[in-house]
């Protein structure tokens, strides 16, 4: 197990950070979280985002930093919202796909999530991870965030993810996938 690993995690979101920082304390690795705004751009792929917050952020932080990207895909609408996630829940939240799902039967979606990861060296290494679920009929839960309360994942399809704790949501989400990928690189990097 990697000893004295730190990584930087760049996001303003504490949710996000707390989950990526529970995976990445599985196999040793400390983590914080970096609050600062960088630039983004619009992008209908979540690798050109992350990676450009990266670029970005390394202008003023230095290495070993992390960022990511994520979106829900809705099957029935074209993989909307996608990487327009956070904007769509700012401003219809989950009361405003939900209706937009109105009568659909096709309630198909996925969580997407793109880790990007700068090392020392400056080289950046990409982590993805998908779960794969449903849209409910209604929204369910008090735990988690964002459209948590909508998705109910494959794995456990009775349950949204809002409806479970952030230790039971990080065994199958997105986030959690593409962070263990992360800190799998790093324990073999440092062996």
């Amino acid at each position: 197990m990697p000893k004295g690993i730190l990584v930087k995690i760049l996001t303003r979101n504490r949710n996000k950070f707390e989950e990526a920082k529970l995976v990445l304390n599985e196999y040793g690795i400390d983590a914080i979280q970096v609050p600062v705004q960088v630039c983004e751009i619009q992008s209908e792929n979540l690798f050109e985002i992350a990676i450009f917050r990266l670029k970005c952020a390394l202008k003023h932080i230095p290495p070993p930093i992390a960022t990511e990207d994520s979106g829900l895909f809705i099957d029935a609408l074209n993989g909307f919202p996608g990487p327009f996630s956070s904007y769509v829940f700012k401003t219809i939240g989950c009361d405003g796909v939900l209706r937009l799902m109105q009568g659909m039967v096709n309630r198909d979606a996925h969580f997407e999530s793109v880790v990007a990861f700068a090392d020392r060296d400056l080289k950046v290494h990409l982590f993805h991870g998908v779960v794969n679920g449903v849209i409910s009929e209604i929204a369910r839960g008090s735990y988690g965030f964002g459209f948590d309360p909508i998705f109910c994942p494959k794995e456990k399809p009775q349950l949204t993810f809002a409806e479970m704790t952030r230790e039971e949501k990080n065994k199958i989400s997105h986030r959690s996938r593409a962070f263990r990928k992360l800190a799998e690189f790093l324990s073999a990097s440092e062996t």
